[in-house]
């Protein structure tokens, strides 16, 4: 057997990291000293790898993330920020997720509370879970128009099988009068089964009033404070201060 039909059948089955793989060792003479059990397995994990990336690439696609470049390893811990080193450290093995914990991400607008959680977002996805960002005046939006038309059951379901859900932008408008319930819905299907993530411009001590029902809130609160891992960020904007350093530079 020729090793163009070895292509051509490796084609047909679509295995593409297989292939490349193969397609090198028939090249490089160096290959030939090694065992067949040596190349065959280099052969698999090979396929194995292009897999995992192309499912990193079609997660991060459906995610909605809107700052794919976010990254833990790049935040400024500069001390007027009052960013724990060791609990980002911490957080970064992502063990809150196998845990079903929470994180709360508070802070007046611009500092860095959405890129923070887009950045957990970002390497929860690398390693192999499925997340999902949205804003929270986006989400319950989206509820209102699901109950309209039917498909309110599928779109709690949706929400549900997130590993990792980011809530962006909680408490930056008023909440309707259905609002709270429509929230605490989406928390109570995520409740010790998967991880969330809220951003918020309010103090978590001023949550009870914002959502302006006292039955819903102390549920949501019960949900999600309790069993959460506290982020509390400060100093100025980091939108006023990239602007101001751009604009230095010309």
């Amino acid at each position: 057997m020729n090793h163009t039909t070895v292509v051509n059948k490796l084609t047909e089955l679509g295995y593409k990291g297989f292939k490349e793989a193969y397609m090198q060792q028939m090249e490089d003479i160096n290959y030939d000293s090694m065992g067949f059990s040596e190349r065959l397995y280099q052969l698999l994990d090979a396929q194995d790898i292009f897999l995992r990336n192309k499912r990193i690439i079609m997660n991060h696609r459906l995610s909605k993330i809107k700052d794919k470049q976010a990254a833990l390893d790049a935040i400024d811990y500069t001390p007027q920020r009052g960013i724990n080193k060791a609990q980002i450290r911490s957080l970064s093995s992502l063990n809150f997720i196998d845990a079903r914990q929470n994180i709360i991400i508070t802070g007046k607008t611009g500092t860095g509370k959405s890129y923070l959680a887009q950045a957990f977002a970002n390497k929860a996805i690398f390693d192999g879970y499925k997340a999902y960002y949205v804003r929270t005046p986006s989400l319950l939006e989206e509820i209102k128009i699901a109950r309209l038309d039917g498909t309110y059951t599928n779109l709690l379901k949706k929400y549900s099988r997130f590993k990792l859900l980011i809530l962006d932008d909680f408490g930056v408008i008023p909440m309707g009068e259905d609002d709270a319930t429509n929230l605490f819905e989406i928390i109570e299907d995520r409740t010790q089964i998967n991880s969330t993530i809220i951003t918020s411009q309010l103090p978590v001590s001023e949550w009870y009033n914002y959502l302006n029902n006292n039955t819903i809130a102390d549920a949501i609160l019960d949900r999600i404070v309790h069993s959460s891992h506290r982020i509390e960020l400060s100093g100025p904007s980091m939108r006023k201060l990239k602007s101001s350093i751009k604009t230095d530079e010309y």
